[in-house]
């Protein structure tokens, strides 16, 4: 009896397993139904994730999002956005509120493994920094003791800048709020001797400052920030779809494919790869449970990976962002395509 009991309790725990992964399973359908995808985005960090006046996002995850739906819709607009702050974010992906997150969001152990989310990749490579008015004259991190530091709560942020100050020997005082907008208008206001956040986000709030030369970004970078768009676990094929999304735009650049010329490529190329990249040979849409153009489709709407980093956030924009660890790993970064074959 004891051990039917032990079968039938397992059958039971089984069963609710299963049904959580098949529920999760089910986003790629639940998407074609309602007919859009629901991004996750920021509630206004320049560059990366920003509504206007009338309310068009722009930004370098916004553009990720935009391509998903391209390459599940063949339309770049069947999107919507929902802001989420960083303590509401992974609540909203947990209760099914949005299908992804694409803003600005680390990949962590704890994360990954206690939130029931998954990071399918990283988009972006960043790091911790510090910002400071010019007239303080600090030119460096370990120049800080004793001052006191905006930052955001309850974010990886705010833990990074314990350990830094502990690490070093240094006091410090934490004027901590629950909105990053909140943090940098405090620190632009002068409430705080310096802001902390990703440092490709100072570069973006500073944009924010009446004159933002008088704003300087310490050397120092004291973390390690990956980061990238976050799904629900269990749902294996819509973290393929992202995954793969992510890796078509980094090969899309690493082979000269642009949004110009992805049309031209895909009739004329007589490259492989190109071929596989752009839909013309294999079935790799197939595998994924799309269309074996949508790669190409994705790349005819944002560009590659260069195009979208450049034309939002890299030197010729206003957050002036060098490609640095984003770079091709044929250029020295970290950036690496899996080869679609």
């Amino acid at each position: 009896m004891k051990k039917a009991l032990t079968t039938i309790a397992f059958g039971l725990a089984a069963g609710v397993a299963f049904t959580g992964v098949a529920a999760a399973q089910e986003t790629l359908q639940q998407v074609r139904d309602r007919g859009e995808v629901i991004c996750g985005s920021n509630t206004g960090l320049t560059g990366f994730g920003v509504p206007d006046a009338q309310g068009n996002w722009t930004g370098f995850d916004v553009e990720y999002c935009r391509a998903l739906a391209a390459a599940i819709f063949n339309d770049p607009n069947a999107v919507s956005f929902i802001p989420l702050s960083a303590k509401d974010r992974f609540t909203a992906l947990q209760a099914g509120e949005v299908d992804l997150l694409f803003r600005n969001s680390t990949s962590t152990m704890s994360r990954d493994t206690s939130l029931g989310l998954d990071f399918p990749t990283i988009n972006y490579y960043d790091g911790q920094g510090f910002m400071v008015n010019a007239a303080l004259g600090v030119t460096s991190a370990l120049e800080l003791g004793g001052a006191s530091v905006c930052v955001q709560q309850g974010t990886t942020t705010e833990l990074n800048l314990a350990d830094f100050f502990r690490r070093n020997n240094l006091d410090y005082e934490p004027v901590t709020f629950a909105q990053s907008v909140e943090a940098v208008e405090a620190y632009l206001s002068g409430r705080c001797d310096a802001f902390t956040t990703d440092a490709s986000a100072l570069a973006a709030e500073r944009l924010r400052a009446p004159t933002p030369g008088d704003h300087v970004i310490l050397p120092e970078i004291i973390s390690k920030e990956p980061l990238g768009p976050v799904i629900r676990h269990g749902d294996n094929n819509w973290g393929d779809i992202v995954r793969w999304l992510h890796y078509a735009l980094l090969e899309a650049e690493e082979y000269g494919i642009t949004a110009a010329n992805a049309a031209e490529l895909r009739e004329t190329s007589e490259a492989p790869v190109i071929r596989r990249i752009l839909g013309v040979e294999g079935n790799f849409g197939e595998m994924i449970g799309l269309s074996n153009d949508w790669a190409f489709n994705a790349i005819s709407a944002v560009g590659n990976y260069g195009e979208v980093f450049e034309r939002n956030i890299g030197e010729g924009s206003p957050v002036g962002l060098s490609r640095g660890l984003n770079a091709l790993y044929t250029d020295g970064g970290l950036q690496y395509g899996h080869p679609i074959r």
